[in-house]
């Protein structure tokens, strides 16, 4: 159970738009649903690697969330006995959490035939009636301790909405015939006027060019300032020294990565680090994941299908190494996490996030007020180069959910932003998103600093 901390407001931010915990609860059920209404029978079973799950899998753990962490306590909390929907459920669907007991193999969630997916829908209806129940009991002043932990399995669920979506690309990349999920992914509208980029003097692309905004040396605050919810690896809110530093007013693009793909950036050993050179060679990288050459042009498998590679996107499925190499390449480096949230202080979270349906990174727009750094938010997570470790005076969540985030705080790094694939209430500038360096499946881009 939650308790405390940062999350003791959750909800504040819905609840002073007149939003209820309970019609947030089925917005959000209600969108996991939607997100797989495109997909066949066998498209929910089928696990393409070991990081992803199959979409039932999601479905499943979403519900065995909230089934484990608020009505089970909430039962137990008025002395009555808790039947589970299914007494092996929770060994199926359980992901890390050591203190709840065994877990079936990572690696092995696509052998699970069953249950099926009807079972797992049956499964959701039947967790989201006693849900409601309990959120109607909530809204009459009982069970006010669960209403941190309810928040935390609201924001749990959107998390395993962008890996639903994430997992569901990579899983249809593995199809020969590049099937799309959705066959409505028409072009959205804007464009920007074509301007030198990165690269080799004399390169140019479809994307203006991108400036630098200085920031002067300065002790800043950054972290959760305690308004709205927050995970635990956001606080506490404490100072830091951020040198005098340059950020780049939008994320790489498209056309930028090209140059550097074009300048031999994927055979230079001297632009590596010794990790990621290791994996050029053993993995064979010639390009971000998903792009594939077609008679000469580059090609991009999406959500929609196959589309031509717009320079004007910002560069998407890219790890921590080629972003760092690409970054050495172009004469700079990545920001660190301090940096990425200083420059976006004060910045609407707006983008292009999962709502929008284009589920790919959209063309930057061009350029505006000079000192505002643009597409901060939604398209693409943007590497970071500090790795993912807890803030001075760091404490998790107390009982079993303190291994959501700390326990991981281990050869990981920093992403900072959300992406197309992530719903749009659930970013912030605050957030630290976190994967291993190699990792691509994710919707992962970078922006520049010097």
């Amino acid at each position: 159970m939650v308790s405390g901390g940062p999350v003791a407001q959750a909800g504040k931010r819905e609840a002073e738009r007149g939003v209820s915990l309970g019609a947030r609860y089925d917005a959000v059920r209600a969108f996991t649903e939607a997100l797989c209404a495109p997909l066949s029978a066998e498209d929910y079973v089928v696990q393409s690697m070991p990081d992803a799950s199959p979409a039932k899998w999601h479905l499943a753990h979403t519900s065995w969330f909230f089934e484990t962490f608020v009505l089970e306590p909430a039962a137990r909390a008025v002395g009555v006995s808790f039947a589970p929907f299914h007494p092996r459920f929770g060994f199926l669907f359980n992901s890390y959490y050591v203190g709840v007991g065994k877990r079936h193999s990572r690696p092995q969630r696509g052998m699970l035939t069953r249950p099926t997916v009807a079972e797992v829908y049956a499964y959701r209806q039947h967790v989201d009636a006693r849900m409601r129940a309990l959120l109607m009991e909530v809204a009459g002043g009982a069970h006010a301790n669960l209403k941190a932990t309810i928040e935390v399995g609201l924001q749990h669920e959107q998390q395993h909405q962008e890996l639903l979506l994430t997992d569901v690309k990579h899983l249809l990349a593995q199809n020969p015939l590049r099937p799309a999920l959705r066959e409505d992914g028409g072009e959205h509208a804007g464009g920007v006027e074509t301007g030198v980029v990165w690269g080799a003097a004399g390169t140019t692309g479809a994307a203006d060019a991108a400036r630098f905004i200085e920031k002067e040396e300065g002790v800043r605050w950054i972290g959760h300032a305690g308004e709205g919810f927050a995970f635990d690896n956001e606080s506490p809110r404490h100072r830091v020294f951020v040198a005098a530093h340059a950020l780049a007013d939008r994320p790489v693009t498209c056309g930028d990565y090209l140059a550097f793909m074009e300048d031999g950036g994927y055979r230079r050993a001297d632009l590596w680090l010794s990790e990621g050179w290791e994996a050029v060679q053993v993995q064979g990288w010639e390009a971000p994941l998903y792009w594939e050459r077609e008679e000469g042009d580059w090609q991009v498998f999406t959500l929609h299908g196959m589309r031509a590679v717009d320079p004007r996107a910002p560069v998407s499925h890219v790890s921590f190494y080629e972003a760092d190499a690409f970054a050495r390449w172009a004469g700079a480096r990545l920001p660190t996490e301090a940096e990425w949230e200083v420059g976006a202080e004060g910045l609407a979270v707006e983008g292009n996030f999962a709502e929008s349906g284009r589920l790919r990174p959209a063309p930057v727009t061009t350029a505006g007020d000079e000192g505002a750094p643009r597409a901060m938010f939604g398209d693409v997570w943007e590497w970071t180069a500090s790795a993912y470790l807890p803030y001075p005076g760091y404490e998790a969540w107390a009982g079993t959910l303190g291994e959501y985030n700390g326990k991981f705080m281990s050869g990981q790094m920093v992403l900072r932003g959300g992406s197309c694939f992530t719903p749009a209430s659930h970013a912030r500038a605050t957030y630290r998103n976190f994967f291993p360096p190699s990792a691509r499946w994710q919707a992962s881009g970078l922006r520049l600093a010097r």
